[in-house]
């Protein structure tokens, strides 16, 4: 389908959007505190992967995008990087990859959801119009997100009787700090029902982090336990194989349908942000596809440098 088509939709919405051959970037706001920034390829192929990419905390998007630094400029523009992965996925992906950047006026996912009573039903709607928007018959979603973002996910998850099959992956990047056992019949049913569900988890060992030489999660509070917590429970149901253990240890579900990928700490440092900036949102959209690994390493170097603008 033509970019017009994208177009005409977003003049719906009250935006109106220059679509040429190459991606596009606008934004429009929902619910008035909510801004969704949407970098859309050109519509090359029959499939079309949506990434709703929920944003940490204490970030723009302009930040979680990324650029190349100059001197004098904020720190958080070299952290994540997450428009250049995203030209890298397109270059390996034979589909079209459109990433919807979802920020709130508060910058906290879990600050907006307090502000919102009925937040359940507007994060709902949130995926829903997203979804309904992109011009493709042949469409998924990933939900993503880093930090803070993790609480927008579980939004979407305590809003909904079951996970539909048009949510194909989800990816927690050091961010499922919200998990808990409620969460949990919801995405084992997703898993044992739709054989193309994925679920990727991301954590460090943030309960020994040390931040101005004290602790600053508690010993249950971070995505360290949060992860393994999650990761017992899937072990109920699911068996695992731990393919890697070193300084990384990787659990993968022997179906290939799930992966936590665990960061250890024996010198207490603070590995949040390294685990996006480290090929970590290439890694979480690639894994258990042909191009995982292929030119890059998770936690290696970051593979997408000739993409930073």
């Amino acid at each position: 389908m033509k970019n017009f088509s994208f177009c005409v939709l977003m003049i719906c919405l009250g935006r109106t959007i220059c679509c040429d051959a190459q991606a596009t970037i606008d934004s429009f706001r929902m619910y008035r505190d909510v801004k969704i920034t949407l970098d859309i390829p050109s519509y090359q192929y029959k499939n079309t992967t949506l990434i709703l990419f929920a944003l940490p905390n204490g970030n723009t998007t302009a930040q979680t995008m990324g650029k190349k630094v100059l001197p004098g400029d904020d720190w958080h523009f070299d952290i994540q990087h997450i428009k250049a992965q995203t030209s890298f996925l397109r270059s390996k992906l034979k589909q079209n990859v459109v990433v919807a950047y979802l920020e709130n006026n508060y910058k906290s996912w879990p600050l907006w959801k307090q502000k919102h009573p009925d937040f359940t039903a507007e994060i709902r709607h949130i995926v829903d119009t997203l979804y309904g928007i992109v011009p493709s018959k042949n469409k998924t979603i990933q939900l993503n997100g880093h930090s803070g973002g993790g609480s927008f996910i579980f939004g979407y998850l305590a809003g909904i009787e079951k996970i539909p099959a048009a949510i194909e992956r989800i990816s927690f990047l050091d961010s499922d700090y919200g998990y808990d056992s409620s969460y949990y019949d919801k995405l084992k049913t997703w898993l044992k029902q739709y054989k193309k569900a994925t679920l990727a988890v991301f954590a460090y060992n943030d309960s020994v982090a040390l931040l101005d030489g004290k602790p600053f999660v508690s010993a249950t509070g971070g995505t360290w336990y949060r992860s393994h917590l999650m990761l017992r429970h899937l072990q109920k149901d699911f068996s695992f194989k731990q393919p890697k253990n070193d300084s990384l240890i990787f659990y993968r579900a022997t179906n290939n349908q799930i992966a936590f990928f665990f960061k250890t700490n024996p010198d207490r440092k603070i590995f949040h942000t390294q685990q996006v900036e480290l090929n970590g949102f290439i890694h979480s959209v690639l894994f258990r596809t042909t191009e995982e690994d292929k030119g890059y390493d998770y936690f290696g170097l970051r593979a997408y440098s000739k993409f930073i603008e």
